[in-house]
């Protein structure tokens, strides 16, 4: 007797389906790998979907300058170890040439990574960028498409989208157009983590319980680093937190928590009321049509 299929052998099919329907169908594709939990199971899809073959993408990363040591550490060894070639932009670069201006020196660099990428995009004329976004992360995500095009400048219209019924997905596109296409874009953040620990997945270290030096900011805990020191008249406090999402430090807030296994992850994911940007980003605090609004100006 044939054993029934789990929710998340379904969730893996649909994804190595979408993979290879990008990889079918688009010439120049690339995969977009911050080292973060939802890239890193987009790599173990992309392993059943391709090998014992190359990937048929680079991989690439946008990085503000202003990541966590941790997680381009792990980024840097996992590409190795895959053996892939790895592609690094950064949003410093497009500083220096002056397509990305601050407005003061401390304004986070995260929205600009928009910018970056789309430098990247013509640089080396992708046609398909391959990415871990999930419709569950925030509203303005959950309007896009699995396949979600792109015009000439990197714009992305939520009132004129293909339709995909049936499964049946249209990455095709002109020169200078390009498709983001989102393999786990039906995953919750619980189905992330029961993925990672079917599959025995390697995360970079913040991801579980640590001690860190912590301020508390306009109602979010930020942590204390170089790129964000404490300030006159705050307290710095030695606090027990994990991060539910990756990104730049300045936007970027652990909680608190005393998870440090896959298995506390789950059981905690699955109780929490809080979504995980909601609680997490800062810089997605805005509001929905403030989000929607950067997603169209090429934000990922």
């Amino acid at each position: 007797m044939t054993k029934p299929l789990s929710h998340l052998d379904w969730l893996e099919a649909e994804a190595i389906h979408i993979l290879r329907e990008v990889a079918g169908q688009c010439s120049n594709p690339v995969l977009l790998f911050s080292g973060g939990k939802d890239s890193i199971c987009l790599l173990r899809l992309a392993e059943k979907a391709f090998r014992p073959g190359r990937f048929p993408f680079p991989l690439l990363h946008v990085d503000t300058g202003h990541n966590y040591a941790e997680v381009v550490e792990f980024r840097d060894r996992r590409a190795a170890e895959l053996g892939e070639r790895l592609i690094v932009r950064s949003v410093e670069d497009s500083m220096k040439r002056g397509t990305v201006v601050l407005k003061h020196p401390n304004e986070s660099r995260n929205k600009h990574q928009s910018v970056t990428l789309l430098e990247a995009i013509e640089e080396f004329g992708f046609d398909a960028c391959i990415g871990g976004a999930r419709r569950d992360e925030e509203k303005a995500r959950a309007k896009e498409r699995i396949m979600s095009f792109r015009d000439e400048f990197g714009q992305w219209d939520p009132k004129n989208q293909r339709p995909e019924l049936w499964s049946l997905y249209n990455a095709r596109s002109h020169k200078g157009e390009n498709i983001r296409a989102f393999p786990i874009s039906n995953w919750t953040e619980l189905d992330v983590w029961q993925y990672i620990q079917r599959e025995g997945l390697e995360l970079p270290s913040i991801y579980f319980a640590h001690t860190r030096p912590i301020v508390m900011r306009k109602g979010a805990m930020q942590p204390v680093t170089a790129v964000t020191p404490a300030l006159a008249g705050e307290e710095v406090v030695n606090l027990q937190v994990r991060f539910r999402t990756v990104g730049d430090i300045t936007c970027t807030a652990p909680v608190l928590s005393d998870a440090d296994t896959v298995d506390k992850i789950i059981a905690e994911t699955a109780t929490t009321t809080i979504t995980e940007r909601g609680a997490t980003r800062l810089d997605d605090q805005a509001s929905e049509a403030a989000m929607e609004q950067r997603k169209k100006e090429g934000y990922f």
